[in-house]
């Protein structure tokens, strides 16, 4: 099983948002000498909580401070961009850093209608039009488009031998279908929500055609982990994830907070509930318990990677963590 890291470089009550991206550089090194295969950083607009806004950059200097470990987008919000630019943006990051750059795109608008509208300027492309905007980036990659496309003369440059491969993030049958039909990979993000995990991938199975960027398909869950020594000290841990998707998922605050701040919280009935629910996007325990759950997830989904957020208010708690599951995946 390969393990990698998604990174929506959360912010914790009381860090700055610089302190937050150094975190980010700190945990991609770590990572990469934990021997994560990944390590991808998400694209988040209008929010005080994430610091990954643009991906492109944070990319090309993550990729500066590691070596080995594949730097990715989790991912580019294709729908408010042109193909064209993006294919140019990472082409130009995988001839920096041959073999190593990977191109994730979702469907997600970004935020709410006025956040759209400022990133596409007022432009607010259909989200129906997704399958043939990737349809655009992949032909933009591979200088594949038909001749009869009306770009068919437009080159994205610089024409780098090692392109990067093209990812489709998602949460339902559709949008694992959108990546199949086009013959990328597929990311499942049991993360926001694993009702319709087993079926997505399912039907990104049944649905794959072979294509200029794979011959058979790829998939990878990607899955909220808090691992700890201990039961006890991984539950304390995550009550701070808890109540950060708490917020979130109420249109809140974003930042993560601290355990002082959890410990003064009461929640309502309806509140627990909510904590409930969204416990089952998340693992959490000992190294052997992940292990467990990780290893039948893996079965279900039919997966070989599996990408690993963890959203904790302790960086250094966070540091352990990654490390406590790889050295229970890979010892």
């Amino acid at each position: 099983m390969k393990l990698s890291v998604l990174d929506q470089a959360p912010i914790s009550r009381g860090d700055s948002p610089e302190q937050t991206l150094a975190n980010t550089l700190e945990l991609a090194k770590w990572t990469e000498e934990l021997g994560f295969h990944r390590y991808w950083v998400a694209e988040h607009h209008n929010t005080n909580g994430l610091a990954s806004s643009s991906p492109q950059i944070m990319m090309t200097r993550i990729a500066s401070v590691t070596n080995t470990i594949r730097v990715g987008s989790g991912g580019v919000l294709l729908p408010q961009y042109s193909p064209y630019k993006i294919a140019e943006d990472f082409k130009t990051m995988a001839g920096f850093f041959p073999n190593r750059i990977d191109l994730g795109v979702g469907r997600s608008p970004g935020g709410s209608q006025l956040t759209r509208s400022a990133l596409t300027d007022n432009q607010n492309k259909s989200l129906n039009d997704f399958p043939r905007q990737l349809n655009d980036l992949q032909g933009f990659l591979h200088n594949s488009l038909p001749r009869e496309h009306e770009f068919r003369m437009v080159k994205a440059g610089p024409r780098v031998d090692k392109l990067p491969p093209l990812w489709v993030l998602g949460l339902s049958e559709r949008g694992a279908i959108n990546a199949a039909e086009q013959g990328v990979g597929f990311v499942f993000g049991h993360f926001i929500n694993p009702t319709n995990g087993e079926k997505a991938m399912q039907a990104y199975r049944d649905h794959f055609q072979p294509s200029v960027t794979l011959d058979k398909p790829k998939t990878i869950a990607c899955v909220f982990v808090v691992c700890a020594d201990t039961e006890e000290e991984a539950e304390r841990l995550a009550e701070t994830q808890d109540k950060w998707l708490l917020s979130v998922g109420k249109g809140g605050d974003t930042k993560v907070p601290s355990m002082e701040e959890v410990r003064k919280k009461s929640y309502t009935s309806e509140e627990l509930e909510m904590i409930k629910e969204n416990r089952k996007r998340t693992i959490i325990g000992t190294p052997t318990k992940v292990k467990e759950e990780l290893t039948h997830l893996q079965q279900l989904y039919q997966t070989d990677e599996f990408m690993i957020i963890t959203n904790i208010y302790d960086f250094e708690a966070k540091k352990k963590s990654y490390q406590l599951i790889a050295e229970a995946m890979y010892q």
